[in-house]
């Protein structure tokens, strides 16, 4: 029989799973209307509508991610800490690390710890043209 607390424990994290599903499909939806929209006014290039879609794209499917990832945490460590549940889970975070990493190469066109780096060059790139 299921405790009340896990009862709870289930609940939240279906509310975290509905959370980061939602994310993700209003963030499909949001950018392929303003897509949609760009090209009707064709008042915008389409590289640029296009490049615009998929990062907005890409960032909604990170976030959603970042929330299922959460939901999975929460499941696993409070309701079932079990040995195959855990390595269930590293596998599941595995994964999605990895989807995060190559979505944050696709949307930036560099791996998220050249930011800093590129952010340097760009400032002393201003400097020496000032």
């Amino acid at each position: 029989m299921i405790t009340n607390e896990a009862q709870w424990i289930h609940l939240a994290t279906s509310a975290v799973e509905i959370v980061g599903t939602a994310i993700i499909v209003v963030g499909a939806f949001g950018t392929l209307a303003a897509f949609l929209l760009g090209l009707a006014r064709g008042k915008t290039s389409r590289a640029t509508l296009v490049a615009d879609f998929r990062s907005g794209l890409g960032r909604s499917i990170l976030l959603g991610l970042e929330f299922l990832v959460a939901a999975d945490i929460i499941n696993t460590v409070a309701v079932e800490p079990t040995i195959e549940s855990l390595l269930v889970l590293a596998g599941i975070v595995l994964i999605r690390t990895f989807l995060s990493f190559s979505l944050e190469v696709e949307i930036d066109g560099r791996w998220p710890w050249q930011k800093g780096q590129s952010d340097e060059r760009a400032q002393r790139a201003t400097d020496q043209q000032q």
